[in-house]
């Protein structure tokens, strides 16, 4: 533990990627702007300039940047790793993740106290990417009815990786280290979140804190295509394997795990999730694999 007392102030620099959600970021902003604890800059990346409400951001009370960058969410976090500048903590929020009102507060005195901490990933109170979405209502009726622990009583355990929906960095790690969301995961960049915790494996404590807490709404619109993202199910699991920041096992039950939901999906279809668009990128990536050609980039030739 540090004596606090003795130290500069925390600057928190929280980043966004986007694109294609104009409305969904912009209540996203105004949860961030509820914050017992502000952030000190918001760094936000879009695909478009469109992509952003900028005269309804320049109304928040913490200041925010449009950063530029390449389109895919490892080059736009990346782009914004490189306007972070002074930050002491960096925290990435998917655009529809909604934070609960003390997130950056728990954030804040997370890391003060436990200097070894070089990330975490907070409790997803609700997860709509595991179905339809979730809508703002509900969302914020999730948020007002959950319970908090005590600051003393709050759970920190190991994680064995983050979830890009909301991770927190100590920012001076990351540039030590020269850890880099990998850019050869385009577009949505299925499994950037678990490739960029092993580049970090072994540097410091990664951990879930269930002091940080909010909900991600996994809003459809705005994703990349059934097809591109089946296709990435399978290639970006064999790609990050191969790289080696993720397991062979876990990577072959990802893969087969998906296939099969996708399988079972397309014969009772769930509205907005295109499971067999998913499907038919699975067994494109699986010929792929077959004939020794399966490449994470290749979605990018995809419709």
């Amino acid at each position: 533990m540090i004596d606090t007392s003795q130290t500069k102030p925390v600057v928190i620099v929280v980043g966004i990627a986007t694109t294609g959600r104009r409305e969904v970021l912009r209540d996203t902003l105004a949860q961030i702007d509820k914050q017992e604890r502000r952030p000190d800059r918001i760094l936000i990346c879009p695909v478009n300039d469109s992509d952003v409400d900028w005269d309804h951001a320049a109304e928040l009370a913490a200041p925010v940047e449009h950063v530029v960058g390449p389109q895919g969410s490892s080059a736009q976090r990346n782009a914004i790793f490189d306007a972070a500048g002074e930050a002491d903590l960096i925290v990435f929020f998917d655009d529809d993740f909604l934070p609960a009102d003390r997130f950056l507060a728990e954030t804040e005195h997370l890391f003060l106290q436990n200097p070894d901490i070089i990330a975490a990933t907070g409790h997803v109170l609700a997860d709509g990417i595991r179905g339809s979405g979730i809508d703002l209502p509900e969302t914020f009726s999730i948020l007002a009815s959950d319970t908090a622990p005590e600051r003393g009583e709050a759970r920190v355990a190991p994680a064995e990786n983050l979830y890009g929906c909301n991770m927190a960095f100590r920012f001076a790690t990351i540039m030590r280290i020269g850890a880099r969301f990998d850019e050869n995961l385009p577009l949505y960049g299925w499994h950037e979140d678990i490739d960029f915790s092993g580049q970090l494996a072994g540097k410091g404590r990664i951990v879930f804190a269930d002091a940080l807490r909010g909900v991600h709404r996994g809003v459809k619109r705005g994703r990349t295509s059934g097809l591109r993202f089946g296709y990435s199910q399978i290639a970006n699991s064999v790609y990050v394997a191969r790289k080696g920041t993720m397991g062979w096992r876990r990577a072959l039950r990802f893969a087969i795990g998906n296939t099969c939901a996708n399988i079972v999906g397309s014969l009772r279809p769930q509205g907005l999730v295109d499971r067999r668009g998913r499907l038919k990128g699975n067994l494109l990536a699986l010929s792929d694999l077959l004939r020794g050609k399966i490449d994470p980039k290749r979605i990018l030739s995809l419709r």
